[in-house]
This record gives structure tokens, C-alpha cells and sequence, in this order.
């Protein structure tokens, strides 16, 4: 499969078999993340892998009420070691370089035959809680892993032409 053919065919999966995800494969999704770049390589983050079902439980109401996350094999934690860092441009560079780790994951996923679903609505305490994450750091991102068992949905995305300007803001 092409790249772009991957990109395509990724989807939100809301809905999972029950069957683990084999090490190998898991290995390959973090390798990825590992990879992943960051400012001034930084790797400015640390990722929280949940296969306990009883932990994945807990974090259902720490993440508003969404039941797959305890239905899913994987559990990932994407955390930001610099929360106060900004980037040159004045924005934080935990939430892009956290991001860009937890594409590459999805998209790894997606290559394993595996799916994903990104997570945001998540309760920062509670998350910390759970997880025992301390306070001086940030929860960016969670994500779902596993087998989907669901279908994907038709993809209702913009045109080129009304999300691309060449030079200049048009």
C-alpha cells in the first residue's frame, strides 16, 4: 500500500476486537513514535502504554465516559516533559511535538493492520491520576489500539481549493 493509500484508508476507530495486540507489532507502532521528530530533537515527551484492562477501565470515566478505551487492547499516553516551553513562534511546543510523535503512531498502526482513535476529551487530573503521571508534566494526547471492529466511514473532506493559497493568504 502507497502512502497515500495508508492515509486514505486510516479511520477513527470507536469499536475493537477483543484480541491483544502482538508484541512485535506494538514494537514496530513505537518504533515509529521513537522516530518521530521533534524541535531541536528534543524528544521532549514520554509515552504511557496501558494493557492492563483494570487501568483501561479507570481511565473510561477519566476520559468522558468513552467506553472503547476499555474495550481497546492499547491504551497509549502521549506526555509533554516541557509544558512551559514555547517555540520561537510563541506557540507550545509539547502539544506539536507530542502530535507529530502520536501521527506517526496512527499511521504505524494503520500499516500493522492495526486502528486508532485519537483522544482528546480527556480530564487532565484524572488521567495524571490514574496513570500516576506527576503534575509538573502534561497529558497531550491518548489514543486507542487495537483490531477495529467496525467498518470506517466515508471520509467528507474539504477540496484542495478551499484549504490551499500558494504565496500568498488568499
Amino acid at each position: 500500500m502507497d502512502f497515500l493509500e495508508l492515509v486514505s484508508s486510516r479511520y477513527a476507530v470507536r469499536s475493537y476486537q477483543p484480541r491483544p495486540v502482538e508484541q512485535d507489532k506494538l514494537d514496530r507502532v513505537l518504533e515509529a513514535v521513537r522516530l518521530a521528530p521533534s524541535g531541536s530533537n528534543r524528544q521532549p515527551w514520554r509515552f504511557v502504554v496501558v494493557r492492563d484492562p483494570e487501568i483501561r477501565q479507570q481511565l473510561v470515566p477519566a476520559c468522558s465516559g468513552q467506553r472503547f478505551l476499555a474495550q481497546a487492547p492499547v491504551v497509549i499516553a502521549g506526555v509533554g516533559l516541557m509544558p512551559d516551553r514555547k517555540m520561537r513562534c510563541d506557540i507550545p511546543g509539547d502539544p506539536v511535538d507530542v502530535a507529530i510523535a502520536m501521527e506517526h503512531l496512527a499511521l504505524a498502526a494503520a500499516s500493522e493492520g492495526l486502528g486508532t482513535c485519537w483522544i482528546g476529551a480527556f480530564y487532565q487530573d484524572q488521567v495524571r491520576e490514574v496513570l500516576g503521571i506527576p503534575d509538573t508534566v502534561k497529558v497531550i494526547q491518548m489514543m486507542a489500539l487495537g483490531y477495529p471492529a467496525d467498518e470506517p466511514r466515508p471520509k467528507n473532506r474539504k477540496p484542495l481549493s478551499e484549504i490551499v493559497c500558494y504565496d500568498r493568504w488568499s
